[in-house]
């Protein structure tokens, strides 16, 4: 479904224009609001008037997170507070928080790109969604919230934990549409088996799933547990929320991003060069309509690619894939740099495992070490200890052929790694404390 056809379907070439068109309109505020990007302008002799067409916006350096923390809380706000309708911020346990604000007219943005995502991934508006993504700081459900009212569909404020409880509410209200990250999506199937129920019973179509990487055999995976078709959606609260990114359920083949609020580019982590269409590297995103948190040339740490080619669904704008990780995830493994999601992808392809794993990175003897805990079913920890060494020799062999990193493999018994209502903690780095 196409909930916006004038834009979603637009031609590049009148696309291209809406968007310059935006672009100098932003850039003009941010310059006239922000004193951090006004400083950055005359630092490299440059004025809102030097950006005359899109390729001049590679002119513009990069924002880092760094930046937004350095200006906590408001410093990077282009209204003034009375026109700040609503906060959102980072967990910040990594440093200080970042801060996002909305005007009253983001607020409907961000609801209207949220509908036109949940369109994308299946819903309608017949559908009831079931939203266990966390409510309150975090973006991810109030996004899905509001985006669903605008769609017109039945929401079901549900958030995250409280696990049992939400399994009888899927009985009881037959939802048809399921929005959670993927770990806690397979959490949910996980309980309920627990509690004898079926996801076949259940009325889902459709799951729209993200806030964290996960790979093709976790879709696999999660929509054979769940009985449903799987769709990625991508956002980050710096850029707006969920909502800049998400697959069509007709294709699943990359994430649309909606290029009418956001220009996306691809450089090179370690060199900041702009990568041309198709290669992997660091996303970058400029936001084109906000008005309280712009931001110009964001670089959002993830690693994906673009492509420009139109979709079967009929949606003209640029496709990202999905991401495959983050550079603040990426693990360097005796000089060998690996992602979670990478490791994932090999150990989803073993049978009779679980999807929950965990990567502790440790140091020893001045060499770098890299455990693999992974859950295994219960007919198989309850092999012969032989058994289990076995399968777990094969896991690190699979590992080293696949990614050159050598691994220790520790098959665990089921419920053993901790799980969470939100974000998987995938990796223990001991060597960061």
């Amino acid at each position: 479904m196409i909930l916006d056809i004038g834009f979603e379907t637009m031609p590049r070439e009148d696309l291209e224009a809406i968007i310059l068109r935006r672009l100098k309109a932003t850039i003009d505020r941010v310059y006239a609001n922000v004193a951090f990007y006004r400083k950055k302008f005359e630092e490299n002799n440059l004025t809102p008037n030097d950006i005359k067409s899109l390729e001049d916006l590679k002119r513009i350096p990069f924002t880092v997170k760094e930046d937004l923390r350095d200006n906590y809380p408001f410093g990077m706000f282009a209204v003034p507070m009375d026109n700040v309708v609503r906060i959102h911020a980072s967990s910040g346990t990594t440093g200080k928080p970042t801060v996002v604000g909305y005007t009253a007219r983001d607020v409907n943005t961000w609801a209207e790109l949220m509908a036109r995502s949940l369109a994308a991934g299946g819903a309608t508006r017949g559908d009831i969604i079931h939203n266990a993504y966390g409510y309150g700081l975090f973006t991810g459900g109030l996004g899905i919230h509001y985006g669903a009212e605008k769609l017109g569909a039945s929401v079901i404020p549900v958030s995250g934990g409280n696990t049992k409880r939400q399994i009888v509410i899927m009985k009881d209200f037959g939802p048809t549409i399921l929005t959670a990250t993927p770990s806690y999506a397979l959490h949910l199937a996980e309980v309920a088996e627990d509690v004898g129920v079926s996801f076949k019973d259940f009325k889902f179509k459709y799951g729209i799933f993200g806030a964290e990487p996960w790979s093709e055999n976790m879709r696999e995976e999660i929509e054979r547990k769940l009985n449903l078709v799987a769709v990625d959606i991508y956002g980050l609260s710096e850029v707006i929320g969920p909502g800049v990114a998400i697959e069509c359920h007709e294709a699943k083949q990359g994430l649309h991003i909606f290029e009418d609020h956001f220009i996306p580019e691809i450089i090179n982590p370690a060199t900041g060069e702009v990568l041309p269409y198709g290669e992997t590297g660091e996303l970058v995103f400029t936001t084109i309509t906000k008005e309280a948190f712009p931001v110009i040339r964001y670089r959002t740490r993830d690693i994906t690619s673009l492509n420009p080619e139109p979709c079967i669904c009929g949606r003209t704008h640029i496709r990202m894939n999905k991401v495959s990780g983050r550079t603040d995830d990426m693990l360097i493994i005796r000089g060998v740099n690996v992602f979670p999601s990478q490791i994932e992808s090999v150990l989803m392809e073993m049978e009779e495992v679980e999807p929950h794993y965990q990567l502790i990175v440790d140091r020893e003897d001045k060499l770098d070490t890299l455990t693999v805990l992974l859950e295994v079913g219960e007919r198989l920890f309850s092999d012969e200890v032989k058994h289990l060494q076995e399968r777990e020799r094969t896991i690190a062999k699979n590992i080293k052929d696949y990614l050159g990193v050598s691994a220790k493999v520790k098959l665990v018994e089921p419920k053993v790694i901790a799980r969470s209502e939100g974000k998987a903690v995938r990796v223990i780095d001991n060597r960061k404390l």
